[in-house]
């Protein structure tokens, strides 16, 4: 299971937007509940809150996971994400990054120059300062999950085709790629929500049986917010379902009632 919160915490926000507002705000909160096999094995959740880089205005997002009950008895998770992105451009200048998975811990913190198209990652446990060089427009495992909910053009993707991005995680830049798949109508706690389906690309052999093992639900609506995941691992399986929510832009659409935002 040492994997499966940073999966979850990346995952559930990988959203998108054909428009151009951005489709989260200050204020937005969601909660998911996470099932490995028949287990309630923990919740993962993810705020939006402003906060101040170099005199300019920024939003600050923060991701948890956590393992519950009998679940924390076994292996006990605490991870905290943090990314500080531009408004405007959507690109990260700072990203945290404190785990404790079952002994497995870090506690990095980096900063991005985007005009210099390199990050400094500073390791606190290992008391290391390293410089990285990356591709432009480069993203951090958190500011993903935002900026791709408001991707261009989204919501002409055809199935089978693919959205890809540079992504920096373990002192490494990798090509993300997700697979449109079609659309869904799916049964949830809040009624029938219309989805947009997608399978992320994943390495295979360490924790997930086959490149193609996830599959991801998202709202078709204009929040783009995530409802469903699926993932095959090695051992076993993970289910991950919206549990929760608050402070959303727009109203939640289902096919019984529209939830409007708090």
């Amino acid at each position: 299971m040492k994997k499966i919160f940073i999966l979850v915490l990346f995952i559930t926000t990988v959203s998108f937007d054909a428009q151009k507002q951005d489709a989260f705000d200050v204020g937005e909160w969601f909660i998911f509940r996470i099932h490995y096999g028949f287990v309630n094995a923990g919740f993962a959740t993810m705020e939006v809150k402003d906060a101040t880089i170099n005199n300019k205005k920024v939003f600050r997002v923060i991701g948890k996971g956590f393992t519950t009950g009998i679940s924390r008895l076994f292996f006990k998770v605490d991870d905290l994400y943090e990314s500080y992105i531009d408004k405007d451009t959507g690109n990260p200048y700072q990203y945290i990054r404190k785990i404790n998975e079952g002994g497995y811990a870090k506690n990095q913190e980096g900063f991005f120059n985007q005009l210099e198209n390199t990050i400094r990652v500073k390791d606190y446990k290992n008391n290391t300062v390293e410089t990285f060089s990356i591709p432009k427009k480069t993203q951090d495992i958190m500011s993903a999950f935002y900026y791709l909910r408001n991707y261009p053009s989204i919501g002409k993707i055809k199935p089978g085709e693919f959205v890809a991005i540079d992504m920096f995680f373990d002192d490494e830049t990798t090509k993300f790629r997700l697979k449109f798949l079609g659309r869904e109508d799916i049964t949830t706690k809040f009624g029938v929500v219309p989805t947009m389906i997608f399978r992320p690309l994943v390495q295979s052999g360490r924790v997930f049986k086959e490149k193609e093992s996830l599959t991801v639900w998202i709202s078709d609506d204009d929040n783009k917010l995530p409802i469903r995941v699926k993932a095959n691992l090695s051992v076993g399986s993970i289910k991950a379902d919206l549990d929760g929510f608050k402070g959303l832009k727009y109203p939640f659409e289902t096919k019984l009632i529209n939830i409007k935002p708090n």
